[in-house]
């Protein structure tokens, strides 16, 4: 069965019963961590545990999608959790290796591969975890950015992460069952989607349903769900953390 855990949704920074930005996405027998905002771990081992992901896959590197990677690899390193018999992959851009090797003061990233196997993302990059397909693209958001489709039992899931429209999103969201879009900002922005901004994207690729998340502060959730919902037409919900959406 598919499903879509809700692990985070705040943006750009964490609030009380609200994390950032992280899903728990489940289909075709894998689970894979997407996005890893801070937060999101704590959720995450609510509903499984890091032994048990096929893969972590990050949208791009600002800290509100990848700051509990960090905690993770402590986690993973030191935290007397269940062993993996292989360290964990990790989809990200390729700047990732840089960043954690900034963090720790360290030559290079060489220090995380006992616990974290780094992989670069690429425009089309596509990965096959048992029986589910995650494609990536690359999106529009001021830095390297990818979006995601994921397909498994004949069932289909778009995510935005972070980007403004454009056309590499509305391909990745061609007709899914499920659209999770972000609807950060109240007016047009060359970096994010407003309400309305995924209301159109939805009614414009065709999707069965929308999923509204990352509602920046200058928006309540409820408010930006709304106005997105009178855009699309059809069924929309907000995400809501601790929320199982299932099948996709």
């Amino acid at each position: 069965m598919t499903s879509l855990t809700i692990l985070g949704t705040a943006a750009p920074y964490p609030l009380p019963d609200r994390p950032c930005s992280g899903y728990l996405l489940q289909g075709g027998g894998a689970r894979v961590w997407v996005d890893a905002g801070p937060g999101s771990l704590a959720e995450l081992l609510r509903h499984t545990s890091l032994d048990r992901l096929d893969a972590v896959w990050l949208s791009h590197l600002h800290l509100d999608h990848i700051g509990d990677l960090l905690n993770a690899y402590y986690a993973l390193s030191y935290g007397h959790l269940p062993s993996r018999a292989v360290p964990l992959p990790v989809y990200a851009p390729a700047a990732l290796a840089t960043r954690l090797a900034g963090f720790f003061e360290q030559p290079d990233a060489d220090f995380v591969s006992d616990v974290l196997d780094l992989q670069s993302l690429s425009d089309g990059h596509k990965l096959q975890l048992r029986g589910l397909t995650l494609t990536s693209r690359l999106v529009e958001h001021g830095i390297e950015a990818y979006g995601l489709r994921a397909q498994a039992e004949g069932a289909s899931l778009a995510y935005s992460g972070d980007c403004t429209p454009c056309t590499a999103l509305d391909e990745l969201a061609a007709d899914v069952d499920l659209l999770l879009c972000e609807a950060d900002v109240d007016a047009p922005s060359t970096v994010h989607h407003t309400p309305e901004d995924a209301g159109s994207l939805a009614r414009r690729a065709g999707v069965k349903r929308l999923v509204v998340t990352h509602v920046g502060p200058a928006l309540s959730p409820e408010g930006a769900t709304a106005r997105a919902a009178e855009m699309f037409g059809g069924p929309t919900v907000c995400a809501t953390v601790g929320e199982t959406l299932s099948p996709w």
